[in-house]
């Protein structure tokens, strides 16, 4: 578990640092997660590195068993805005995505290649759903990923280990905000 490389275009992506999403218990202290991707935001903007904020505007159609087949989930004004130290940077790319991954019909991969992006570093909430969809689908598009855990939550502490110790392995370097700091650093 180290973060060796970071790729001369990399991009960071950061899932669902928004209103509603964070309102609800996490596994993690907040304050820290959150200190840890504002920290990796502001150093990518500060190297002139791609930022991609990604929030999540609804849900795919399809039944699940935790929606007991109920219509769409209708959401609060407010609720899918950023949380304001991510908001307002001009140089971002905002993605509004409406399943858990932020490829998925969003441009994304369009984006990234345009820019001549080959590796992504992932952060946000929640571990074992954004994220990790997101991860694997990076993956999936022959991108490099990198996710520094300490820049991540989920609602249950159980799924955000089972991503962090036996998924994120498979897909990623994995690491802190602290080796990434250090090597954009360099």
């Amino acid at each position: 578990m180290a973060i060796t490389t970071l790729d001369p275009q990399t991009a960071l992506i950061v899932i669902d640092l928004q209103n509603g999403i964070l309102a609800s218990p996490k596994a993690h202290p907040l304050e820290g997660v959150l200190g840890n991707a504002i920290a990796l935001t502001d150093a990518f903007r500060d190297h002139g590195l791609p930022v991609v904020l990604v929030t999540v505007a609804g849900g795919a159609p399809g039944r699940t068993d935790q929606a007991g087949g109920a219509a769409p989930r209708q959401f609060p004004e407010g609720w899918a805005d950023l949380i304001p130290e991510l908001d307002g940077h001009p140089g971002d790319h905002l993605v509004t995505k409406r399943t858990w991954g932020a490829f998925h019909e969003t441009g994304l991969n369009d984006h990234l290649q345009q820019l001549g992006v080959t590796q992504v570093v992932i952060v946000g909430v929640a571990t074992s759903a954004g994220v990790e969809s997101t991860a694997r689908s990076a993956h999936e598009h022959g991108f490099n990923v990198t996710l520094p855990v300490d820049a991540m939550t989920d609602s249950s502490l159980e799924a955000h280990v089972n991503s962090v110790t036996r998924i994120f392995p498979r897909l990623a370097e994995t690491g802190t905000t602290a080796e990434l700091l250090d090597l954009l650093g360099k």
